[in-house]
């Protein structure tokens, strides 16, 4: 099945991005219902579940705390044997989650390593959202609601915790160019010029007749 994976700079908007490209295609959305899938099979609650994108400082021990008496259930023997801490359980299920969903329909996945996960998929198209430094700390600053310094300090923290998060998890550079096939600079675009892009690309990797 057709694969978009978008992984985006925080402040970028890629996450709107990803969701105006399904929209275009008529495709299956997977944003935040990843979290609440995860949470879901884990039994765990779906906030527990999202710190993981934030990587938050009380992360780890909230999500040690909640599964200290795991769920080997969900779990193939390997990946528990495999799998030791708290947020590698998640790591693991997000993974299935993930694979689940591409088996039944064309899919836009938004961050949590789906171009990792799903970067031996033939039929994908792996996309990096990224903006000139202030033009980040400025969407952050309007959409959050704060002062451009602390705007700057969230747009640093958060990027820096998603390079760290993959390159831990999975062992790659997060913001590489060469681990995606496209890389849109959404200041340039606009959110819109940006969905657009990434559609037509997808229509003509795929050989999908435009909707227009």
């Amino acid at each position: 099945m057709p694969i978009i994976t978008v992984t985006r700079q925080y402040g970028s908007g890629g996450s709107d991005v990803a969701a105006r490209v399904a929209a275009i295609l008529g495709w299956t959305l997977l944003d935040t219902t990843i979290v609440d899938a995860v949470a879901l099979k884990m039994g765990v609650p779906t906030d527990i579940i999202r710190a993981l994108d934030e990587r938050t400082p009380p992360f780890v021990a909230r999500l040690a705390d909640t599964l200290a008496l795991g769920t080997p259930q969900v779990m193939s023997p390997a990946a528990a044997a495999a799998v030791v801490s708290p947020d590698e359980r998640v790591i693991e299920m997000t993974k299935r989650v993930m694979e689940d969903a591409v088996t039944r329909g064309p899919v836009v996945v938004v961050g949590r390593g789906a171009q990792v996960v799903l970067s031996q998929h033939t039929d994908a198209v792996h996309v990096f959202c990224y903006a000139p430094r202030d033009a980040l700390i400025r969407r952050i600053a309007t959409r959050e609601g704060v002062p451009s310094l602390e705007a700057e300090r969230m747009v640093s923290e958060v990027n820096r915790q998603r390079e760290s998060a993959v390159r831990r998890h999975y062992g790659r550079a997060w913001s590489a160019p060469e681990h995606y096939h496209l890389c849109v600079n959404t200041e340039w675009l606009g959110i819109e010029g940006a969905a657009q892009l990434v559609a037509h690309t997808a229509r003509d990797k795929f050989g999908l007749a435009s909707s227009d």
